[in-house]
């Protein structure tokens, strides 16, 4: 058993030099493509004053989720620019943007396939069954051999980490449409892509929102973890607290992650709020 578990091991490290010689450029692109976005992003969120994107944020989530989040909202950024974690706050939250939508581009196609396909879903789900049981330590190491060090890496793993949950929720909302209403749009004459997109997707919205909840939440845990491995942000913070044991800096940080994650979690909970309507 013990010569098994290491010969595993040693296939692995093989593929991971291998893809690293024969196929550096794919790696580098997409690289340099995840590190452009998440500039891109934190310079937006940066660039105007603190208090301009404090009622921005704040206004979308009147809209969204209702007063009460909004004032959440004003209130937990407010506190993340008195703690002097302004910065750190908007590059996690840029971090957790990019990361959602790259898992989304994957998951969201991937499930909606896998609940129409049944060979498809017959791979998918034990795969997704594996990446929900990995401990989320383990996506950071090829991520790291692949991409090296810094936001790249962090991005990457994170999306794949947040991938099966956005995945399961959307083929579950698909299949959970009744029959009737399938029976009821090919009565009429609809196409297979018609059914899909005019039946099936808009019933299973709110199961499909769901998923990209649990992605945001899935992503923001990551990206946090991801600070080991130079992605900073409020993750980075977390780690310099207890590296140097800062307590205060580590307290602090701990608390803006908690701010950010509940202002996540209500505004893509108001988003499937919306969607049920």
């Amino acid at each position: 058993m013990e010569s098994a578990y290491f010969s595993i091991g040693k296939y692995i490290a093989t593929l991971v030099d291998w893809l690293n010689v024969n196929y550096p450029v794919p790696f580098e692109l997409l690289s340099a493509a995840m590190e452009g976005c998440v500039k891109f992003l934190e310079m937006l969120l940066i660039t105007p004053h603190a208090s301009i994107i404090m009622i921005v944020f704040s206004l979308a989530a009147w809209k969204i989720a209702g007063g009460k989040v909004a004032g959440i909202t004003f209130l937990g950024l407010l506190f993340c620019f008195a703690m002097n974690l302004w910065k750190a706050t908007m590059l996690t939250t840029a971090l957790v943007m990019v990361s959602t939508a790259a898992a989304l581009l994957v998951a969201i196609p991937l499930g909606i396939w896998s609940a129409t396909n049944k060979t498809v879903d017959n791979i998918t789900r034990p795969i997704m069954d594996l990446m929900q049981t990995l401990p989320p330590w383990v996506y950071l190491i090829p991520a790291v051999i692949l991409f090296s060090l810094g936001r790249a890496p962090a991005v990457i793993a994170t999306a794949v980490f947040a991938i099966p949950p956005a995945l399961r929720l959307t083929s579950l909302g698909i299949k959970g449409v009744p029959s009737d209403q399938l029976e009821v749009g090919k009565a009429f004459g609809a196409s297979h892509s018609q059914v899909i997109w005019k039946i099936q997707i808009p019933a299973a919205l709110p199961s499909i929102m769901a998923g990209v909840n649990q992605c945001i939440m899935m992503s923001l845990s990551m990206v946090v973890l991801a600070g080991l491995i130079g992605a900073g942000g409020l993750g980075g913070e977390v780690v310099r607290g207890l590296t140097r044991m800062m307590i205060g800096v580590g307290v602090r940080s701990g608390l803006a992650i908690v701010i950010l994650a509940i202002i996540f979690d209500r505004v893509t909970q108001g988003m499937v709020t919306m969607s049920r309507r």
